[in-house]
């Protein structure tokens, strides 16, 4: 059986990435298919891979800035020629379940979300600080991309969902129904260790809707110490507002990032998210969760005994659930244990399992 893989876009590493690296683990020689690809950027592992792009590949800044390039994204997976392939896996947050695939051809699409500024473009506009003006401009695009986003669903054989939440999203903006399998944790990088330090810790890029801001203002105005991994565009604006119990580390090797999480006190989710891996890295060394109730994280945090919830997207109601951690017993085997309800392994078994079901019925179709 010939198998591709489509990815959206390689300039940038985070959960799509850990579920492309684990997908390519099951099907080692399968091709995979990006709209653009920078070597740089992504792990070193890709380096060794079949990677085909299109042109996007070869336009001036588009590896820094692939927002803009919004309406070239359709016709860039289009042209792709799939025709060789018996089975298709694409792992769609923006375009690429819009692949082209003949009918004796089984598309299956690992959907970490709908696309998102598409079809939630106003609260992406309020994050992203976008203005009116911009936006009724953008409105003639973004019909289109919904309706070409609504279109190429429909060429898609099979969707899995990553969660509750993207489910309910697939089944309104795209009538479909979907199975859920849930992104893989490597728990096996991370082991619990004796005790911890006082800070809080969040490992995250700095974007708008990651809410990083609610932290920065929740623990500068408590004066308690947060530990900051990672950057982004929000690094500038978010430093200008920290308060001196607010450290920005940047991008930590591997081993200071393990070491972090495991001596940390808590790990702090501000944002509503898909899914969220961080999260249960920080619980497979042990450590509880701070989440936003909200997202992907009503399926990974189980409050009282994995972490607990704050209820409002606020600086108040996060310090709330901060105080509050004084007043809960953690046990850190156990919540090591629940991490592993989402191991890498577990994910490989059910995507395959679900794979050769699906192939199975598919080539009984075609006779």
């Amino acid at each position: 059986m010939k198998v591709a893989l489509v990815h959206d876009w390689g300039n940038q590493v985070g959960g799509a990435e850990s579920v492309l690296l684990a997908l390519k683990e099951l099907f080692p020689d399968a091709p995979v298919y990006m709209s653009m690809y920078d070597p740089a950027v992504m792990p070193a592992v890709c380096h060794t891979w079949d990677v085909r792009t299109s042109f996007m590949d070869r336009l001036p800044l588009v590896k820094r800035y692939h927002q803009p390039f919004l309406p070239l994204y359709p016709l860039a997976f289009e042209q792709f020629d799939l025709s060789e392939f018996d089975l298709v896996i694409s792992n769609k947050s923006g375009f690429c379940h819009g692949i082209i695939t003949p009918p004796e051809t089984l598309h299956i699409d690992y959907c970490l979300t709908p696309t998102r500024y598409v079809w939630d473009y106003r609260s992406y506009a309020r994050r992203e600080g976008i203005g009116r003006l911009a936006g009724f401009v953008l409105q003639p695009l973004l019909t289109y991309l919904r309706a070409w986003d609504r279109l190429a669903a429909d060429r898609v054989d099979h969707f899995v969902a990553i969660s509750r939440e993207v489910q309910r999203r697939i089944h309104k903006y795209y009538r479909r129904d979907s199975a859920i399998i849930y992104p893989p944790v490597e728990t096996s990088r991370f082991t619990p260790g004796e005790g911890h330090e006082d800070y809080f810790l969040i490992v995250s890029r700095l974007i708008p809707y990651k809410r990083i801001d609610l932290a920065v203002r929740a623990f500068s105005g408590l004066g308690w110490p947060l530990k900051i991994v990672g950057d982004g565009r929000d690094r500038p604006a978010l430093e200008r507002m920290a308060g001196p119990s607010v450290e920005f580390l940047g991008r930590v090797p591997d081993d200071e990032l393990q070491t972090l999480l495991r001596r940390c006190r808590a790990f702090v989710f501000p944002g509503c998210e898909d899914f969220g891996i961080a999260p249960l890295e920080a619980n497979a060394t042990g450590r509880p969760v701070i989440a936003y109730r909200a997202g992907g994280a009503l399926e990974t945090v189980v409050a009282g005994k994995t972490g607990l919830f704050f209820d409002e997207p606020t600086p108040e109601s996060l310090a709330a659930a901060v105080r509050a951690l004084d007043d809960v017993t953690f046990e850190p085997e156990a919540i090591r244990g629940h991490a592993l309800r989402f191991d890498k392994a577990v994910f490989q078994r059910e995507m395959m399992r679900f794979v050769e079901e699906k192939v199975a019925e598919h080539r009984k179709a075609l006779g």
